[in-house]
């Protein structure tokens, strides 16, 4: 044990602070009507969105009242007047990332995203911006990034954490050492108290409501000598701040930040804006252990680095890109030239004693390594063995000096109560964040979780500590205040948060008076034995509530400009609600699990229609820090909710649809040509639960197979099992676009000398079943499958049509996990580039140099990757990135009848305005059957398989 700089304080027991007005199961009499006539604003008391706000990212759960989108600052102060009246509590949320359960409550919820996010003025001469609490922070960057300004906190969540949210935590991200934490960043705050009134904060001036000076200043010794000196102290309230001789006099702003929600609502913040390096580099420092990069990291601070982040080995699942070593310290720099940042890089390198290190200065690889660590507070949720691990000490402060002996005995203590965990955070500030592998689950785990806490609180205070170094108390650390500040200071919390909210209205149970760190735990609600569910859930042993419980809440489906090549969340970059994030969709699971809100089980229409806008893409499955994989949960979903239910016309028509194709092979022609006439296609598609808005795709009246074995009976000969290619004749390239088929045909016969196989008669993935939920018929078809399949040992099989290849790998083993076939099958497939790049690497293919746009298909990026295809295209030199996304048709959801609008935007998200801004002559791509219709019958425009590509090219090379 390190050297302790102060006995550790124990308290006395104390019982936890429970109050009993808070509401728990309905409304007073005649709220929820004078809430309605009294705002502008939506005002909801359903399950849906009382289950979406039950969580944060947090352990915690508490069930709210109702929520409230208020539309304007008049609608919050005439809430909190009515709110007032009827006794019932207020919750102030944003983007609900926050850890430590402020975000939850059991009254009424204040959700200040929907309409409070405008960007009131930004002046680039004064460095300020005035905001909305519901603004965005990567909405601020970008409006301030023009004028070559941006906010200087960023937490890891700054593509979806609100102003408003940072405020109310305190929040400060990766620069602070370069630019403090937000309340270092706010000159200015417009606030509404419980019961409505209206107070404008600012340096200097007023400190507050009533007898709040007085307070102070009858507690001047107290206040001077109760707080640790340290960066990143962002425990209780900061009192300090009102001392007379602050600089610049008394600052209500700063004692404001960091309050959590339970003085005031903030209803419009002035913010500092700093200047951005024009340039940035990053060093990537590697050490031996992590206490060796601790150590090393504030010798770096003299270097006026922008960023020393601290990350350790076993947090990192694929080190690619990262120098050797069991550690690394990420340190940015800036520049006015990429030559200025570089070399001043490079003077950090110099002078840090490092085992390994890298200087990189390419945009694109810089995202990469930065990606590894924002994921982290997602990825840190599994252990390498994939035990689940949680939040509860997940930021913790120190003094930089102190914090490579600080993890030293971290680890020990871990050590000592059988637990693990994975530290990684802002070393630079002495900031810890980790996720540790507590049982949460049981009454043993959940009283060594306590315990550990307590004992880490005095390890924290030991090292001259904070018990929060970032996302603020809340309910996981509140209660052990005292034994940071002692009862003295901590009653004077109280006397505070008493003047600001004599009512205790405000998010009570945070901070002042706070509950115990171990109750309303979110996995007290769960059923207590495995649900009876249709697909293993491999990763979460059997477990459907394991499955569910991934989604810890760091809402990265919540962004709402596409991350690059991201896919995650389609639906909700579309509607911008809740219920149609990954995250809402998972809470809605979790809520429907527990029983309470939403009671009727795998027949919640709530839950159905939340899912119902998922497009089955799978990006939340790659995108997910914690692969979250809601097309699986959607297909479980809907098999339980119509189990024995007449199902929506468009299952039987889209969910079978390899049946009708076969069926209707022989009559392919006649069937385009009705097809044509309008009244009977309009009668078809209402029959078949179409959108009257699509077309029919049209038949071909020569399938795949059919050609191909004419042609091999036309004297293709096949001489050895040796030369052969097993090429999956998947249902959409068999009848619809068979071109693709003999092109690959074409491709796989030039680059390899080998003869591809007929497909065998029969054989389907399952695909259309397992999305519309008809799990029992996809297990009788892929079972199917594998009786006459007959893989041939050490071949793969050549997948053309993305999805299928999706379902096949994942799926098939996911539903017949069992059966060691299906194993064997997934594990055999290949895209066509994948095969290529395997068995053909010597071969060189047609060279084209011509750009390209179109789109990666969602479930190649979410499941199989797109390395191979990237690889290939350079080759042939077809230039330019392939979009992101969803093109939003995804098999049937973009036929189904009700989708056609989410259909349309998801295109128009990126594909559509890549295709249309694209140059004269380039080459329009897409794999997915799905991806070339949408783009057929929305642009106008032919997109081509790759295989289609190639086979011109080799046909151009020939003449």
């Amino acid at each position: 044990m390190a050297e302790q700089h102060r006995p550790p304080y124990r308290p006395p027991y104390r019982p936890p602070y429970r109050p009993q007005h808070w509401p728990t199961a309905e409304a007073p009499d005649g709220f929820a009507a004078a809430l309605r006539s009294a705002v502008r604003g939506e005002a909801d008391f359903g399950p849906s969105a009382r289950a979406l706000t039950t969580m944060d990212a947090s352990n915690y759960r508490r069930v709210p009242l109702g929520v409230l989108a208020p539309r304007d600052a008049d609608d919050i102060a005439a809430a909190l007047t009515v709110c007032q009246e009827y006794g019932v509590p207020v919750v102030p949320r944003g983007g609900g990332t926050s850890i430590a359960g402020q975000a939850t409550g059991a009254g009424l919820v204040l959700d200040l995203t929907r309409h409070l996010r405008s960007i009131l003025a930004l002046d680039p001469a004064a460095r300020t911006a005035t905001v909305q609490p519901g603004v965005i922070l990567d909405d601020l960057r970008a409006a301030a990034a023009p004028h070559g300004l941006t906010f200087g906190p960023d937490p890891s969540t700054h593509s979806r954490c609100t102003l408003g949210g940072m405020i109310g935590n305190n929040s400060c991200g990766a620069h602070s050492v370069a630019w403090g934490t937000t309340a270092d960043n706010v000159r200015a705050l417009e606030v509404v108290r419980y019961g409505g009134e209206a107070l404008r904060l600012e340096q200097g001036r007023a400190v507050g409501p009533h007898g709040v000076r007085e307070l102070i200043d009858a507690h001047l010794a107290l206040l001077r000598t109760g707080y640790p000196d340290l960066p990143r102290r962002i425990s209780g309230y900061a009192l300090d701040a009102l001392l007379p001789e602050h600089p610049g006099g008394p600052d209500p702003v700063r004692a404001f930040c960091g309050s959590e929600g339970t003085l005031a609502v903030v209803t419009e913040a002035t913010v500092r804006l700093v200047e951005a390096p024009r340039a940035r580099a990053l060093a990537v420092l590697g050490y031996a252990d992590e206490s060796a990069a601790a150590e090393a990291a504030p010798g770096l601070l003299p270097y006026r680095p922008l960023t020393v982040e601290g990350m350790a080995a076993d947090l990192v699942r694929e080190p690619a890109g990262l120098p050797r070593g069991a550690a690394w310290l990420f340190v940015e720099t800036g520049g006015d030239t990429p030559a200025e940042a570089r070399a001043h890089a490079e003077r950090i390198l110099r002078a840090a004693d490092a085992v390994d290190a890298a200087v990189v200065t390419d945009p694109a690889g810089q995202r990469a390594l930065w990606r590894i660590r924002e994921d982290a507070s997602g990825t840190a949720t599994r252990m390498p063995d994939g035990t689940e691990a949680w939040p509860g000490w997940e930021d913790c402060a120190v003094p930089p000096a102190r914090l490579g002996p600080y993890l030293r005995d971290f680890r020990a203590l871990l050590a000592q109560h059988g637990l693990r965990g994975t530290p990684y955070g802002h070393f630079g500030d002495g900031c810890i964040h980790v996720r540790i592998d507590f049982d949460l689950l049981t009454p043993a785990g959940v009283s060594r979780f306590r315990a550990f806490s307590e004992e880490l609180a005095d390890l924290v205070v030991a090292h001259g500590g904070s018990l929060s170094g970032e996302h603020g108390d809340g309910q996981a650390r509140a209660e052990l205040l005292p034994r940071m500040y002692g009862d003295e200071l901590v009653g004077l919390f109280g006397r505070f948060k008493d003047l600001w909210d004599p009512d205790g209205g405000l998010n009570p149970g945070m901070l002042a008076r706070p509950a115990a760190l171990d109750a309303n735990l979110r996995f007290e609600v769960l059923p207590k034995r495995p649900v009876d569910v249709e697909f293993g859930y491999p990763q979460d042993g059997g477990d459907f509530a394991g499955a569910v419980r991934r989604c810890v809440g760091v809402a990265k489906c919540r962004t709402e400009t596409a991350p690059g090549a991201g896919v995650m969340c389609p639906s909700y970059r579309v509607t911008g609600e809740e219920a149609h994030s990954t995250r809402g969709r998972a809470r809605l699971l979790h809520e429907m699990l527990a029983g309470e809100v939403i009671t009727d089980g795998w027949r919640s229409t709530e839950v159905r229609d939340a899912l119902d806008l998922c497009l089955s893409c799978k990006g939340c499955r790659s995108d997910c820090p914690v692969g979250v994989d809601m097309a699986t949960y959607k297909a479980e979903f809907l098999h339980h909710h119509y189990r024995g239910r007449l199902r929506p016309a468009a299952h039987y028509a889209l969910g079978r649809l390899p049946r009708w194709l076969r069926l209707a092979r022989p009559f392919a022609g006649l069937l385009n040509a009705l097809a044509r006439v309008r009244p009977l296609a309009g009668l078809a598609k209402r029959l078949a639960g179409i959108t009257p808005e699509r077309a029919i795709p049209e038949l071909a009246t020569e399938t795949y197979s059919r050609w191909l074995r004419g042609r091999q009976g036309k004297g293709t000969r096949i001489v050895s099992s040796s030369r052969v290619v097993q090429l999956w004749a998947d249902t959409f390239t068999e009848h619809l676009s068979p071109q693709v088929g003999r092109a690959a045909v074409r491709v796989l016969e030039e680059a390899t000398g080998r003869t591809v196989l007929p497909p065998p008669s029969g054989v389907c993935c399952g695909l259309t079943y397992v999305s519309t939920g008809q799990l029992d018929r996809a297990r009788a078809v892929m079972r199917r499958t594998l009786d006459r399949i007959g893989l041939l040992p050490g071949h793969p099989l050549v997948v053309l049509e993305p999805s299928c290849a999706a379902t096949l790998r994942t799926d098939l083993p996911e539903l017949l996990p069992d059966d060691p076939r299906a194993h064997e099958l997934a594990a055999s497939v290949r895209t066509l580039a994948q095969y290529l790049e395997e068995y053909a690497p010597d071969w060189t293919p047609p060279r084209l140099d011509r750009p390209a746009v179109g789109q990666t298909h969602c479930h190649q990026h979410a499941v199989l990757g797109d390395a191979a295809e990237r690889r290939l295209r350079e080759r042939m030199g077809l230039t330019g990135e392939l979009s992101g996304g969803c093109c939003g048709l995804a098999g049937n959801f973009g036929f189904e009848k009700g989708h056609w609008e989410v259909s349309v935007a998801c295109a128009e998200e990126q594909l559509l305005p890549a295709v249309r801004g694209s140059e004269p002559g380039a080459e329009v791509l897409a794999d997915g059957f799905s991806c070339r219709t949408q783009l057929d019958q929305l642009a106008g425009r032919r997109a081509r398989h790759l295989s289609e590509v190639i086979a011109e090219g080799l046909e151009r090379g020939r003449s």
